[in-house]
Parts: structure tokens; sequence; C-alpha cells
């Protein structure tokens, strides 16, 4: 096998974990729904129920940069796939809606260490060159599972709906969440296996002093004539450092850090601050905001992670060619825009039953109960919602907004989708792997999983915090507010990228090293 062909492969395996982790994280969003109704949860719990998986992700950020540094990278990412397993089965047999938040919180245990490992891992073992693309891979791979998620999700939606017999002999119909939320067992045991073709990362390997096996794998990577310029290199750096204590989470606050430290707490916080998890964990309940209908909301779920998935390539494609700043500008700006514009559309639409529509509305909604709505037209989503639970009943509303919302809602559900498609686009070109390669370069050697660790434990937390109160935002604020917050983040994240953010391509992370970190 090629030098070129093998870390590509190796790579491809390793990423496999983010593969997991776009899985698991976005499949909630076609299960929100059947469990609001069938626990009976509050807009606070069903945030749960989509959060907690980040919190303990959280959690996770902070023990895994430096317990890879211990026991290896790859041991981290095995005891990862054995978590994405047993989260995946307990989700699925959940019987209640605490049980289900305790195996989605050891889902997230999983992510949170593969989110971070992952690409160190990556970073550390591919070759300056192609290392953009490299690390990419794993955005890549979590950008492909979350799109699996959504089109799984509709499957499972639709073969519920089938009549064939051995669809109706798994029931789908009765256990459709539990089954969307089960199949990501089959890629967690495929990730286990895969993991023991892995070599040790060699950069760990010489951190534990074993060379040998260091430079065997380096010239697996890079070829035998480089792979002796990459290790002193690498030794060099390590020997600088040797004789130092044992890094401390105070020693990322000192003034030579201060730079990578500063880009890398912004840019956590601006990938999440601008509200990308809160549309792929809850796309289908976004789109049954314009009236489109529960099946319709699902296929269009599909698209955002289609338009992922293509963007992502795109970014993979030239991150070594243009360069992570330039990405980043335009991304964010895209950003900005759609959300600003998104905040409009949704400002603009209003919503008011008639009698004509009224007909196309379920038996088991009392029309009667209505009938103090008929021809009134309400400016918002919030006061719409409103007057649904007065006249129905909060659970009786609850369980059919999507029907009562598609009968009711005069709005641009086309430019609604464009908006939420071109944000999903820009955040992919840009926020979504440049992050991640950013973390794998700015920080020194010596530091490196404890600094990744540190920030991407910023990164989660804002996370937990978007995914958390979004059904609570919905509820209170109404769409339009809503997404107007995270325009006005985009747009202030857009002045920092432009005035603060280095660019990083094409210098080995020793370079980056003396250069950055003074």
């Amino acid at each position: 096998m090629s030098q070129k062909k093998y870390v590509y492969v190796v790579s491809l395996v390793v990423a496999l974990g983010g593969f997991l982790m776009g899985f698991d994280a976005s499949v909630i969003s076609g299960v929100n729904r059947f469990i609001e109704l069938e626990f009976e949860l509050t807009k606070i719990q069903l945030g749960w129920a989509v959060a907690s998986l980040t919190l303990s992700a959280t959690l996770a950020m902070m023990v895994s940069g430096p317990l890879s540094d211990r026991i290896s990278r790859k041991r981290v990412l095995t005891l990862a796939a054995i978590l994405y397993s047993i989260s995946a089965i307990g989700s699925a047999i959940a019987p209640s809606f605490w049980f289900l938040v305790v195996a989605r919180m050891i889902g997230g245990l999983g992510v949170g260490a593969s989110l971070i490992v992952a690409p160190m891992y990556i970073a550390e073992i591919a070759p300056t060159k192609i290392r953009g693309s490299l690390v990419s891979i794993n955005q890549l791979n979590i950008v492909l599972g979350i799109s699996v998620a959504f089109f799984t999700n509709y499957m499972i939606l639709q073969l519920g709906q089938s009549d064939m017999e051995w669809a109706q002999a798994l029931q789908f119909d009765t256990y459709n969440w539990r089954w969307m939320l089960g199949l990501e067992a089959l890629p967690a045991v495929v990730y286990f296996i895969g993991l023991f073709f892995v070599p040790n990362s060699p950069r760990w390997l010489m951190m534990k002093e074993r060379d040998d096996e260091a430079m065997d794998v380096f010239t697996k990577v890079n070829g035998r004539k480089k792979a002796g310029d990459v290790y002193k290199l690498v030794k060099e750096s390590f020997e600088k450092e040797k004789d130092q204590e044992k890094r401390k989470l105070r020693d990322l606050f000192k003034p030579a850090l201060k730079l990578v430290l500063l880009v890398g707490v912004v840019i956590g916080v601006l990938q999440q601050i601008t509200g990308i998890n809160a549309v792929f964990f809850y796309a289908p309940i976004i789109f049954e905001q314009t009236g489109i209908g529960t099946d319709a909301s699902f296929v269009q779920a599909i698209l955002v992670g289609l338009t992922n998935l293509v963007f992502t390539v795109l970014a993979i494609l030239f991150i070594d060619r243009l360069g992570r700043k330039p990405l980043l500008i335009g991304g964010v700006g895209g950003i900005a825009l759609c959300m600003l514009v998104l905040s409009f559309a949704f400002s603009s639409a209003t919503y008011s039953l008639q009698q004509e529509t009224m007909t196309e509305l379920p038996a088991e909604i009392n029309q009667q109960q209505l009938s103090p709505m008929v021809g009134v037209v309400y400016d918002n989503d919030l006061s719409f919602k409103q007057a649904l639970s007065e006249n129905l009943g909060e659970g009786v509303a609850a369980a059919y907004e999507s029907q009562l919302i598609t009968a009711a809602a005069d709005i641009n559900a086309t430019l609604i989708l464009i908006c939420i498609l071109g944000f999903v686009a820009s955040f992919a070109i840009s926020l979504g792997p440049i992050m991640w390669v950013l973390f794998s370069e700015i920080f020194p050697n010596y530091i490196r999983g404890l600094a990744i660790s540190f920030v991407g434990l910023i990164n989660s937390a804002v996370s937990f915090g978007v995914q958390l109160v979004f059904p609570w935002e919905l509820a209170n604020f109404g769409s339009s507010i809503t997404f107007l917050i995270y325009g006005l983040f985009a747009v202030a994240g857009l002045i920092f990228i432009i005035t603060v953010v280095p660019e990083t391509k094409g210098k080995s992370l020793e370079e980056l090293e003396i250069y950055l970190a003074k």
C-alpha cells in the first residue's frame, strides 16, 4: 500500500468516530416530537433529551485530551466505540424519560472523546501538505453521520406507514423512535473492530519514548526519505520541553499562549452560538413551523444533511488551497446573512384558520373549540400557538401543532428553506471543519491535548446551552427573534475573524509553534 493511500485509510477509520458523533447527535431530531408526546415532556425537558448528550460530551472533553496523553489516542477512541454501542441499545429500550437521558449521556461520553481525540490523532499522523484535508475528513464523517441520521429517520417514518409485512412485523410504526436510536449500534461495532488495525500516533509514541515504533509509523506515512526529517523536527520539539514540569491548566493562560488561546476560545464559541445545532437537532420542528407538515419536514431535513455533506467536501478540497482564513470569512459572512434574512421571513408570517381549511384537520381535533379563532389573523407564531393552547388545551395543541400550523400559516416557506440550506452550506465550508483544523494546528505539541480539551469544553458547553434552550426560545421568543440573535452573533464573529485570526496554511505544527506561541 502506498504512503498516501495508507494515511488516508487510517484517517478514514479513525474519522468513523466522527460519523458516530454526527449520527448520535442528529438522530434525535426525528425523535423529538414522538418522545415529547409519549413521555409528556415540557419544553425544557425536551431540551434536556436533546442536550443531555452534549452535557456529558462536555465533561468527557475535560479528560479525554489528558487521558489520551496517558493511555494513547487509540485506546481512548476504542473506549468511545464501546460507549456508542451501549448508548444506542440503551436509548432504544428506554422505558422512561430519565432512562433515555442517561443512555444518551453515555453516548455523549463517546462523542466528547472522539470529537477531541480523532482530529488530534489525524493531525499528528498526517503529512504537512495534506494535513488540513485529512483532519477535515473527521468533519466530513460527522456531516455524513448527520445526513445518514436524517435519511434513516425518514425511512423509518415511511416504513411505519407501510403495508409491507416485514415492516409491520418489526413494528416500525409503534416503535419508530426506538428504531431511529437503536440503529447506531451497527456502525459502533464496525468502528470498534476497525480500530484494531490502526497504529498508535507517532507523536504520542515519542512522548512515551517509544522512538523506534514512532519511526516505523513516520516511515509508513511519509516514506523512508522524509521520515527522518519529520522525526528529527518532532524530537527537537519534545527535547525543548523534556525538563519542564507537567502542564497544568494555568499554563494555558501564560502570555506566550495569549493569541492562540483567544482564537481557540472565540472560534469555539462562535461555531455553536450561531445556532448550527439548533438547526441539526431540531430541523423537522423548524420546518414544521412553515406549515409544510411532518413528512415534508423530514424530507427537508434530508436536504439539510445533503447540503452539509456537499459543502464539507468543498471545504476539504479548498482548505489547503485557499487557506483557513478566507473560507472562515466567506462562510461566517454567509451565516450572518442567512440568519438575518431567516429572521425577517418568520417576522413577515401571519396565521389564520379559515372555515375551508378546517375540514382538513384530523378528526381528533374538536373544531367547535376552534370556532373563536376562525377568521382571526395572528401576526406571529407565539400569539397563534397561545390561542391554540387556550382553546384546545396544551396537550391537544402540542400533539397536533404541525397540522394546525399547516392549515393556518401564510409564510414564504421557500425563502425559509433557502436560508436554512444557505446557513448550513456556509457553516459546512467554514466553521464546521476549520475549527477543528485550527485547534489541531495552533496549540504547541507540549500542551496540545490539554488545550484542545479546554477549548473543546467551551465549545461543547455553548452547544449544550443552545440545544437546551432552543425549544424554550421558540415557545417564548418566537422563531424570528431566535434567529435574529444567532445572526447578530455571526456579525460579531466575522469582525473578529477579519481582525485577529491568523492563517496556518502550509506550515508544520512545529513551525506554527514558533510563529504563534512566542
